[in-house]
């Protein structure tokens, strides 16, 4: 699968970088988007240092998908001065960017001579390009003098590739393939094509944009890959631009455009969309309905500039969940003109990205332990984490190994020997935090870390309830169920603890497979909807469910205060409080 840049006259807007499209596949290529496929009007080009002119296909009102090129190196040509291009990168999650806008662009209409730039690369198609073979076998003069012919865009191609080049030192960009459309159907036939060849997510992005890269990230970095749009809080009303959604619980539930209209709009859609490879099959069936209905002219006024926000609507309607990834302080617009674009990129410098990037990494709707006792102030741990170069994993070993200390100052049954293990215990969960948030701020995430961390916090916490029993033990007199009971309440703890997490999981897997069959959560969910647009219910409703967070808190404050008895106690009543109240919610959402 491969990355879609379209070149537009909105594309070939000039920026510090060049232009609009070296800015956004230097964007792509740091973030590891993978191969190039071309969405366009125009003959399809390779977008770079260097534009090399792809076969021109007739213009057809279906898609004309061009063969790929017989080498698979990368299509990026050296300069004088600048290193050769690295070698192409393992396939990572494709993204198309459609075509958003009317009309041929009047660069495009100077003959195919003008395109024999890097021409020794495009060898084997030789044959097709019947026309250029003169100015082919004798290159030299025509190369050494390209300004006549290509006044306008030459400026903007080679002032940038310096910039994105470097970029490109951490993942190459290739086109291979391309696709020339005739108009709005013939662009979203081509998403249903390559959703259909795909092989993992892709994300369909608009040409146009002007956006943060940690704003691309957001959705093409996430970890969890599902299908989800970025969008924008609040909705102004009449703005073309800004297609209107409704999103609750962090879902888009509603997508409009100029054709779909929504009802209480709280958020606006920015343009990018990232489908799951799960949902591939229902990207392909919105496309290829949508590309009908425009072909029959029954989109109403939806236009050119519409693909990714006539394929949010198609998506939400057929009952593809989608998350709603909000933008918070980055920046990701549209623009059509060349003053829109200067004034877009001096308000991404306005911007600080790094410390966009993370407070991004930090949950800021956490457990109420995790966000206001952690996360108010682990930013600092996490910048000097990733300055030392420590890994996720990393930090959660030094976590397991804090939790380690901590039951063996509880295991002493001394007062003091008791509050230092409580201080352990929460600087152990502050690194439990940290790691996770690391992993987003670097992009380091792995399967082997994801395992480690949801491993490691149920032995952390069996760890401490073994330390507690044994300090608790070693000064109590010894009755029929141990000391005082002591190990029967701990044993109890554990299993009322492992019974939850088993709920917990095999509710998370029948609610994703329930989703995926367009199952709805029922009056309880809507229910609780609302109630979540409630500050103090849904705290409320957060702290009686007693996450991970909250309990080491708990055990911290009553075992420094009190004893390990006390500690149990408190777990066995709040814990099974905790799992009476989510498993009774969750049999009322399953009707």
């Amino acid at each position: 699968m491969a990355v879609v840049l379209a070149t537009t006259p909105a594309t070939r807007l000039a920026c510090a970088e060049g232009t609009l499209a070296d800015r956004l596949i230097g964007q792509l290529a740091a973030l590891h988007a993978g191969p190039v496929h071309l969405i366009t009007r125009v003959t399809p080009v390779a977008i770079g240092a260097e534009v090399t002119k792809a076969t021109d296909p007739p213009q057809s009102s279906h898609p004309a998908q061009l063969q790929p090129e017989p080498q698979s190196q990368p299509q990026l040509q050296s300069q004088p001065g600048l290193p050769p291009p690295p070698p192409v990168p393992a396939p990572r999650p494709a993204v198309l960017v459609a075509d958003p806008a009317t009309g041929p662009p009047p660069e495009r209409t100077t003959p195919a001579p003008e395109r024999t730039t890097p021409a020794p690369e495009r060898t084997a198609p030789a044959p097709e390009r019947t026309a250029p073979a003169p100015e082919r076998t004798a290159p030299a003069p025509e190369r050494t003098a390209p300004a006549p012919e290509r006044t306008t865009p030459a400026p903007e191609r080679t002032t940038s590739a310096p910039e994105w080049r470097a970029s490109a030192s951490k993942a190459t960009v290739t086109a291979s393939r391309g696709t020339r459309s005739g108009g709005l159907p013939g662009d979203l036939r081509a998403v249903a094509d390559l959703a259909r060849s795909g092989a993992g997510p892709v994300a369909v992005l608009p040409g146009d944009l002007v956006a943060h890269t940690e704003a691309l990230a957001l959705l093409l970095s996430d970890p969890a890959r599902g299908t989800g749009a970025l969008v924008s809080s609040g909705y102004a009303e009449g703005d073309p631009e800004l297609p209107p959604v409704r999103a609750e619980r962090a879902k888009v539930v509603a997508a409009g455009n100029s054709f779909h209209t929504v009802s209480g709009p709280n958020a606006a859609f920015r343009g990018v969309l990232h489908v799951a490879e799960a949902d591939l099959a229902s990207l392909a069936e919105v496309a290829d309905e949508l590309a009908d209905l425009a072909q029959e002219d029954r989109l109403g006024d939806a236009g050119e500039s519409e693909v990714t926000a006539l394929l949010l609507a198609g998506l939400v309607r057929v009952g593809v969940p989608v998350r709603a990834a909000p933008l918070g302080r980055l920046h990701c617009e549209r623009v059509t003109t060349q003053p829109a674009a200067d004034a877009a990129m001096t308000r991404l410098a306005e911007v600080d990205e790094s410390h966009a990037r993370l407070q991004a990494a930090i949950k800021s709707d956490d457990g109420f332990s995790s966000t206001y006792l952690v996360s108010s102030w682990s930013g600092h741990l996490v910048r000097a984490a990733a300055r030392l170069g420590l890994s996720p994993n990393a930090v959660t070993g030094l976590s397991v190994g804090l939790a380690g200390l901590a039951a063996v100052a509880f295991s002493s049954g001394r007062r003091r020997a008791m509050v230092a293990g409580a201080v352990l215990l929460y600087l152990s969960f502050v690194l439990d935090c940290v790691d996770g948030q690391l992993a987003r701020y670097t992009r380091t995430f792995s399967p082997l870390g994801a395992w480690l961390d949801a491993t490691f916090d149920r032995v952390k916490e069996y760890v401490v309830y073994v330390g507690l029993a044994v300090g608790y033990a070693g000064g109590a007199d010894v009755g029929a169920l141990g000391s005082d009971g002591i190990w029967a309440m701990a044993v109890a703890a554990m299993l009322l603890q492992a019974v939850r997490h088993m709920v917990d999981f095999s509710f998370a897997d029948a609610r994703a497979e329930a989703g995926a069959a367009g199952a709805g959560g029922g009056a309880v969910a809507r229910v609780q909807g609302r109630l979540d647009g409630n500050t103090a219910a849904r705290w409320l409703r957060k702290i009686i469910v007693l996450p991970i967070g909250d309990r080491m808190v708990l055990i911290g404050v009553t075992a420094a205060l009190f004893d390990a008895r006390a500690t149990f106690l408190a777990l066995l009543a709040w814990g099974g409080f905790a799992f009476l109240y989510t498993l009774t919610g969750r049999i009322a959402r399953s009707f």
